[in-house]
């Protein structure tokens, strides 16, 4: 699309921080998850044989990742990322991928995954996505075809194509959470050694897609490069701003989730030291 296309995408472009712009299409989505959630619940309170029900705290990180969906794609942290800066849709997509699905997964507790297992079809199809090495493969890849630069500025250009980005970046983002957060010990977690070398790796094309972006010596999103100037912020410091986003705050979320890898490791092996110690001999 030529620049003067591009402009007019944002020839409507607003930003007010005392109102707050909703999209419905984010808000049908959302209660309809969160009705799934429920009528899901309702079932495992009457059949047992699921597991337990949620608790109290599972239903509030659930609706705290709601909240969360709700927040990013709407206000203005939306505006700003559709229509001015590249830097605030990075802000974006990271919450949506780093924040939202280990909330969801979190808060859902693993009788109500067992409801969908009881297909057959979405079972046999859950062996394979859950498996460690495809939810890495995955998120990836997802990630790094949505930056390149003809797909990013057809979602931008693109209000359909915009939401079918979203949802892979969290159904994707929701997968390479799988092998750190499974609730089901049908499709389990990693050990915690393995959870530590997958956040690793987890770092790794992450940075590159950030430092190809933050070195790039031209506009990769031109839609960006037309946009409204906000702050004295040009667009190729925007574009610059946008790739450190992701590559120095990105990383060191993976970082963050490592530390807590270990200290959990630690607790676990402790206990289990003083659980053979206390044992009768």
């Amino acid at each position: 699309m030529a620049a003067p296309l591009y402009a007019l995408l944002h020839a409507n472009a607003q930003l007010s921080w005392t109102s707050f712009t909703v999209h419905w299409s984010t808000v049908i989505g959302i209660l309809a998850l969160a009705g799934l959630y429920e009528w899901s619940a309702r079932i495992a309170v009457a059949d047992r044989s699921l597991g337990a029900p949620p608790t109290p705290a599972q239903r509030a990180r659930f609706v705290a990742g709601l909240a969360a969906i709700f927040l990013s794609l709407n206000g203005p942290l939306h505006d700003l990322s559709d229509s001015f800066l590249f830097s605030a849709h990075m802000v974006q997509h990271l919450v949506l991928t780093l924040v939202v699905p280990p909330l969801l997964l979190s808060g859902t507790p693993a009788s109500l995954f067992r409801q969908a297992l009881r297909s057959r079809a979405v079972a046999r199809v859950a062996r394979v996505v859950t498996k460690p090495i495809f939810c890495f493969a995955i998120f990836n890849v997802v990630l790094t075809a949505w930056h390149f630069p003809v797909a990013y500025n057809l979602a931008v250009a693109n209000h359909p194509v915009h939401i079918v980005q979203h949802l892979m970046f969290m159904i994707a983002a929701t997968l390479m959470w799988w092998p750190l957060l499974s609730p089901l010990p049908e499709l389990p977690r990693l050990s915690y050694p393995l959870q530590l070398l997958y956040c690793f790796l987890m770092t790794i094309p992450m940075s590159l897609v950030a430092v190809s972006i933050t070195y790039s010596q031209g506009m990769l999103y031109p839609a960006y490069a037309s946009a409204p100037r906000l702050w004295g912020i040009s667009p190729m410091q925007d574009q610059l701003l946008g790739g450190l986003i992701m590559w120095i705050p990105g990383g060191l979320f993976f970082v963050a989730v490592m530390a807590v890898i270990f200290f959990k490791w630690a607790a676990a092996n402790s206990d289990s030291v003083e659980g053979a110690q206390l044992a009768p001999r």
